[in-house]
């Protein structure tokens, strides 16, 4: 049987056997992904490696398409933003912005 891990706004995960997402009126949602129990195993990690790691990949290709700040990514993820920027260099994603962004960033500067 899959698993679920359900991803909270406030950077909380949780493992449950429901597949569903669910909202509350406080300003947190959650996301449940479904994979199978061997998948974590499959890359030997526990399972709460695994969900974070399916955490951290959402929080930088997120940040690599341009949908949230490094500051953003790094809270939703509890670290620093300096330890959110290594984690973006050892997946190979640029912390920097392109010519247009940064003339961009001056101008509203």
């Amino acid at each position: 049987m899959p698993w679920n891990i359900k991803v909270n706004a406030d950077a909380l995960f949780s493992i449950d056997n429901t597949p569903k997402i669910s909202h509350s009126n406080s300003m947190e949602s959650q996301i449940a992904v479904s994979y199978p129990k061997i998948l974590a195993a499959s890359l030997k990690m526990r399972d709460h490696e695994f969900e974070q790691e399916i955490k951290t990949i959402s929080m930088v290709k997120l940040y690599e398409l341009g949908k949230v700040s490094s500051g953003v990514a790094a809270g939703v993820l509890g670290i620093s933003r300096l330890t959110f920027l290594d984690i973006l260099s050892a997946h190979q994603v640029s912390c920097f912005p392109d010519a247009d962004e940064l003339e961009t960033d001056v101008i509203n500067a």
